[in-house]
């Protein structure tokens, strides 16, 4: 044997070594690949089986074509590679993708954003500067967060606090801008309810300090993803976390029965005038207003109206809808009516929508004779149309970087193995969904009543209308019951 066929064979057998080295890394990146993808429950056991099988054959054939000689064992090379960057490639994505639901998901705590606030043309700047003021309090609502607040102030300020208390915000407010008050202290999520009394409210005071106090949601599950289920979406339209604690301006049940792959949206009207049960002591307000409380007191106000358990929650920022919709690449959306909002027309059927205009269309009542109602529906027919794309197969390709987007304008208390759970069980029937619709009616008051949160003053209400509670109450039982 010359030096030159010495000389080939010490070659290839370095380079079959190299081989079988990259063929083990590729069967541990393999099996970390699908290590995490059965611990993310993403994928239904038939496609995991078919994921292993196929990463199991790709090794033995890299690792054996190692054992010949010539281009052969090249060949096992280039697929060692090639698995071993898609490997690492799912590794990032499953990482990735569980991360940001997990950052969705799993919601145990409300965030009430407590504010000082001065009138506008008050010369302070700092918290320091209010030293020697008087300040405003409620005496009735939010006492503990505001309790809470009054010792954070006293200890910024190193002095006990001048205050004056008052039945409701709207009261506080009114104080404050006659100059009865030099400062306030409340919740921002009660600056809906003070607008809606003093008309520009907002222009003529300042935030002076702000101070985010967490509390744990009482929010029991009563059902799983793999059972029938209502879940409550919560439309928001608040600056910050969506965590923080404010007025729900849109409040949908989704009823989910995964087995008939039925979902119905119910709608019901923001001023629908209830109690709100462990807050309102028998008695009535806006169910918007029960979200100033916190979601979990939606929820109870909501299981209250219909004698229903509501086992998740999502709270959606409404000013984020836009995002959500141009993630999606745009909606189809359903008209009822032709109408203008927003600088945007809209045509009776299908209209294709970008997140501007699926803001404008959802946002308007004042087109139609049935105001807050129709506004209702029409905000029902975007989460459908929502609902029809983000549940579409081709959409699953795009889902971490929809996810990405829209992840600091959703949160649920729906846990990333819950979630992963349903995209699995989506998967692997691969059933389209049949979704519907209805909307609670309500009867307009003849005159302004009084709210357990605005305190002394009147606001417009709408009288629940028990035969429409009734039957929208049924038609969410018979799809949990597979009707």
């Amino acid at each position: 044997m010359n030096q030159k066929s010495k000389s080939r064979k010490r070659t290839v057998r370095k380079r079959n070594r190299v081989g079988k080295l990259l063929a083990l890394f590729q069967l541990v990146l393999s099996f970390i690949c699908v290590l995490l993808i059965g611990m993310s429950g993403l994928l239904p056991m038939k496609y995991m089986l078919l994921v292993i099988l196929a990463l199991f054959l790709a090794f033995e054939v890299s690792y054996l074509l190692q054992y010949t000689k010539g281009k052969a064992s090249l060949i096992g090379v280039v697929i060692s590679i090639l698995v071993c960057i898609g490997s690492l490639g799912g590794i990032y994505a499953i990482s990735k993708f569980t991360g940001l639901m997990s950052s969705i998901g799993g919601a145990e705590y409300k965030t009430d954003n407590m504010v000082v606030v001065v009138r506008k043309e008050d010369p302070a700047e700092t918290i320091q500067d209010l030293k020697t003021y008087r300040f405003g309090i409620q005496s009735t609502l939010d006492k503990d967060n505001t309790l809470k607040m009054c010792k954070k102030v006293e200890g910024e300020l190193g002095v006990t606090l001048n205050t004056k208390e008052y039945p409701g915000v709207v009261e506080e407010a009114r104080a404050l801008l006659s100059g009865e008050l030099d400062a306030a202290i409340y919740n921002s999520g009660f600056l809906g309810l003070i607008e809606e009394s003093i008309e520009g409210y907002s222009d003529q005071v300042k935030v002076i300090y702000q101070y985010g106090i967490k509390t744990k949601l009482n929010a029991e599950k009563g059902k799983t993803v793999e059972d029938p289920f209502n879940i409550y979406i919560s439309g928001i339209d608040v600056e910050g976390s969506v965590s923080t604690t404010s007025r729900s301006d849109v409040n949908i049940i989704m009823t989910v029965n995964p087995d008939t792959h039925k979902i119905l949206l119910t709608t019901t009207p923001r001023d629908y005038y209830v109690p709100i049960p462990d807050i309102s002591g028998g008695m009535p307000d806006k169910l918007t207003h029960a979200g100033l409380y916190g979601v979990d007191a939606s929820m109870r106000t909501l299981e209250e109206i219909y004698g229903i358990d509501l086992s998740y929650y999502a709270r959606v920022n409404f000013t984020s809808l836009i995002k959500i919709v141009d993630a999606l690449g745009g909606v189809d959306v359903n008209s009822e009516y032709a109408f203008n909002a927003g600088g945007y027309d809209f045509q009776v059927g299908l209209n294709h929508m970008n997140g501007e205009q699926a803001l404008a269309f959802s946002r308007e009542r004042y087109s139609f004779s049935d105001g807050d109602n129709q506004r209702g529906k029409n905000q029902e027919a975007v989460i459908t149309a929502i609902l029809k794309k983000a549940m579409s197969p081709a959409i699953l390709k795009n889902a971490g970087e929809i996810i990405a987007d829209v992840s600091d304008s959703v949160e649920t208390n729906m846990t990333q193995k819950e979630m992963s759970k349903f995209i699995s069980m989506q998967l692997s029937s691969g059933a389209s969904w049949d979704i519907q619709s209805t909307a609670t009616q309500g009867i307009l008051a003849g005159e302004y009543q009084p709210c357990f949160s605005s305190g002394s003053q009147p606001l417009s209400v709408m009288y629940p209308d028990e035969n429409s509670i009734a039957e929208n109450s049924n038609k969410m039982k018979q799809i949990l019951e597979g009707n």
